[in-house]
């Protein structure tokens, strides 16, 4: 298992990170725009931090369908959040969640260390972005859909497999691209070009890519594919589902872990049999 660096920090095998995510988005289908305003963000990103969350996801774009956000909008949410959460937590990792390669180029600019890629490559320009800053990147299977799209009954021969194939191919792209290898991560992207069978299958077989020795993220927070197995909940009643849901992905070797709670998944984290946090305490 391969130690993953962001930021001068070193993920460990065996260590896991937890990553919280800011939304300032005024339709996110979590928070619905609590974290929009730029001192609301500030202050969850300060939240974060005080719950153990080692790495903070900053997003300017609803993931789902919705209004229509160009580069130059999703700069103005995203860009001067980065640059105050760089001033005030300089050894913060900071990721930021974006497809396209005019974002990343100013976040990066601006002090952001991962890009979060969630739609799969989409913008191949992304990853020389990356490359050029020397920053780390995320690579997603979206299933080869267009960003904030639902694809309708979509269907796989075999999930993990595509899964599997088509992020070590990106991840093996970046490097080609200059990106450091060991600040690349791969993420099954869970309910995105997926349906709940999808989801759980990769849930399930997870184990399947860590032992491609690429770090994997996971991102099941409150997800569609959570409340839909448990009866129908909505999204206020899905903590437990992705308590269990983290823990199941903990075991099978994931290590970076994308959630809305970070000190609760951090002290349920460290409950798992070999694995530990990044020698940070984990508040109780």
């Amino acid at each position: 298992m391969s130690t993953l660096r962001l930021r001068g920090r070193q993920f460990g095998p065996g260590e896991f990170a937890v990553m919280a995510v800011v939304n300032r988005t005024p339709d996110s289908f979590y928070d619905q725009g609590r974290t929009y305003g730029f001192g609301a963000a500030l202050e969850a990103v300060d939240r974060a931090v005080e719950g153990g969350a080692d790495i903070v996801d900053i997003g300017g774009v609803k993931a789902g369908p919705g209004e229509d956000v160009d580069a130059r909008e999703e700069i103005r949410r995203v860009a001067d959040l980065v640059e105050a959460v760089r001033e005030r937590h300089p050894e913060l990792v900071i990721s930021v969640d974006t497809w396209r390669a005019e974002v990343g180029e100013v976040v990066a600019r601006a002090g952001a260390d991962l890009l979060n890629d969630t739609w799969g490559g989409v913008d191949p320009g992304l990853a020389e972005v990356a490359a050029r800053h020397g920053v780390g990147l995320v690579c997603a299977h979206a299933g080869r859909v267009e960003p904030r799209t639902r694809p309708h009954r979509i269907a796989y021969d075999d999930v993990v497999a595509d899964v599997v194939s088509y992020t070590v191919a990106l991840a093996e792209k970046a490097v080609a691209a200059g990106v450091p290898r060991e600040s690349i991560l791969i993420d099954p992207a869970h309910d995105f070009g997926k349906n709940t069978f999808h989801s759980l299958e990769v849930s399930r077989r997870l184990d399947e890519m860590v032992a491609t020795g690429w770090p994997v993220l996971v991102a099941v927070s409150n997800k569609d594919f959570v409340g839909e197995t448990l009866g129908g909940l909505p999204v206020a009643e899905r903590h437990a589902g992705t308590i269990a849901t983290l823990a199941v992905s903990a075991l099978q070797g994931a290590r970076v872990f994308r959630v809305h709670d970070a000190a609760s998944a951090r002290t349920a984290l460290a409950q798992i049999p070999g694995r530990r946090p990044d020698r940070r305490q984990v508040p109780l």
